[in-house]
């Protein structure tokens, strides 16, 4: 950003985000090469029309300097790096809000997504989280400062990782320490709300933080908050509404798997049948071809007996030397009756 500051100065003024100025940056290069054909490119990335055109005529008259070829590469390579880190940052971002909206609905309401998601974390689960005292909570994250605290007999630390909350960044000095109790108080109900309620919601964690802000209030103004038992009262109506719908949804859902499973099971039950059926008759196939077999070969033995039974024997065939030697002296023998019936015709 001061790197590319240097040549086009205009464009942080225009762009204060990290990650639009760096893609930016990546798709305008030399600020002299940016013309009216790259304004679509720029309404894309900054997402205003407005934003663009400024930024277009910002490059027209800008009081940078010029930038070589290699700074340029290497402004690229930098912003191309940053560009993935942030849309690393966002998926994390998105992941956890989805994951403590599951886990813990309620907390994550009361005291933010990464602030709660770090309570656990250091609790270890959130069964343990729950199982601590709001004291153990409160100063959850600042063990060091706490013993530290106890070995010189100083005075010990007022919050632990719940600092990081914006309840406790609004509040004035004087009352940091009273906010910080009253909202690690919370903090444990919410947390033992999530833990062992069976439908987890994020009523309670909504009702808490208007406690929570009420309590900011009465700090600045003097105004009373409402009673505990009134908030929890109005929770406890909403929250059966909700975990009433729910249940609908869930009572639709497992209908709905319930066909799926019976369509499923049918589906099996008659590829089944149809399998058993064409294995049957294969089996009958087979059992026909082997009587025909059968069949076929009793009848070639009956035409093999019956000769024997006549007494007529089937002569045997002659061997080919035998046929060769008869058939020479055939020959011969009709030589010698010619020659003879010659000499009674001469005579």
């Amino acid at each position: 950003r001061e790197w590319y500051g240097y040549h086009f100065p205009e464009l942080i003024k225009i762009v204060p985000e990290n990650a639009a100025y760096c893609r930016l940056a990546k798709f305008i290069g030399n600020r002299k090469e940016l013309s009216e054909e790259s304004l679509e490119g720029l309404e894309e990335i900054v997402m205003d029309g407005a934003k663009a055109q400024a930024i277009l005529e910002a490059s027209r008259s800008s009081m940078g300097m010029d930038i070589s070829p290699i700074d340029l590469i290497n402004i690229e390579s930098f912003s191309t790096r940053v560009i993935s880190l942030s849309e690393y940052r966002k998926g994390l971002q998105e992941y956890l809000r989805s994951k403590m909206s599951q886990v813990a609905p309620s907390l994550s309401a009361l005291i933010g997504e990464v602030v709660g998601a770090r309570l656990i974390s250091h609790a270890g689960s959130l069964t343990n989280l729950a199982k601590y005292p709001a004291s153990t909570v409160q100063i959850l994250g600042a063990e060091k400062a706490l013993f530290r605290a106890l070995k010189t007999r100083g005075n010990t630390p007022k919050y632990g990782l719940i600092f990081h909350s914006t309840f406790i960044g609004r509040a004035a000095a004087k009352n940091k320490g009273r906010i910080s109790r009253y909202l690690a108080n919370k903090c444990t109900i919410a947390s033992r709300i999530d833990c062992f309620s069976e439908v987890p919601t994020s009523v309670f964690g909504d009702k808490l933080r208007e406690q929570v802000e009420e309590r900011l209030a009465f700090y600045e103004t003097g105004e009373p908050p409402r009673k505990n038992l009134e908030v929890m009262k109005e929770a406890m109506v909403e929250a059966s509404e909700v975990v009433a719908e729910v249940k609908k949804k869930q009572e639709k859902k497992e209908k709905k798997r319930k066909k799926r499973e019976k369509r499923r099971l049918e589906a099996l039950a008659a590829a089944a049948e149809e399998m058993e059926n064409s294995v049957l008759e294969v089996e009958e196939n087979n059992v026909e071809s082997k009587k025909k077999k059968k069949k076929k070969k009793e009848q070639e033995q009956e035409a093999a007996s019956e000769p024997e039974e006549n007494g007529l024997e089937e002569e045997e065939p002659l061997p080919k030397k035998k046929r060769k030697l008869m058939g020479e002296a055939a020959s011969v023998e009709k030589k010698k009756k010619k020659k003879k019936a010659k000499a009674v015709e001469e005579d």
